[in-house]
């Protein structure tokens, strides 16, 4: 499907506006781009393949969401880090009235202030969104890695 390039482009400025809270924060922010009642998850290829519901990381509203911020910013203890999301291949996979399914890559790449970087997962996005007044939220994001092996722990939404 050929989106409208209005429409495109609206939707390549959410994602780097989403990657960038992610990036640079605030974090905080992150949870304002999705809807109340929602579903989010980071789970590996072969789970969303075969359709089993196991994630490493699920939340099913925003109040979810801003709980995993609550938990990042004061009651996880792990080593300082940076992140940098990076999206491609942004495509409006179906468009219905105000709400739209929409697929992309991504790939982030983490830094320990003492290493050297390295990627942290790459895979695929596949979005529900909706129009809530003049922006466009999701509704669900499924964050499919396509690896069987994560490091350790998964401190970031993704």
């Amino acid at each position: 499907m050929k989106a409208d390039p209005t429409l495109q482009r609206d939707l390549e400025d959410l994602y780097t506006r989403y990657a960038e809270a992610l990036d640079d924060g605030p974090l905080e922010d992150w949870p304002e781009f999705f809807t109340e009642e929602c579903l989010y998850l980071i789970i590996p290829r072969d789970n969303h393949d075969l359709g089993l519901p196991m994630a490493i990381m699920r939340c099913e509203s925003r109040d979810m969401l801003r709980d995993r911020v609550t938990a990042v910013r004061e009651t996880m203890m792990f080593e300082p880090r940076y992140l940098r999301h990076h999206v491609t291949n942004l495509r409006v996979r179906s468009h219905a009235g105000t709400t739209l399914t929409a697929s992309a890559n991504f790939s982030v790449i983490e830094v320990l202030p003492d290493d050297l970087p390295r990627i942290l997962m790459v895979g695929r996005y596949l979005d529900t969104l909706v129009r809530e007044g003049e922006d466009w939220r999701w509704c669900e994001r499924r964050c499919v890695f396509d690896s069987l092996l994560v490091p350790n722990s998964i401190i970031y939404p993704v």
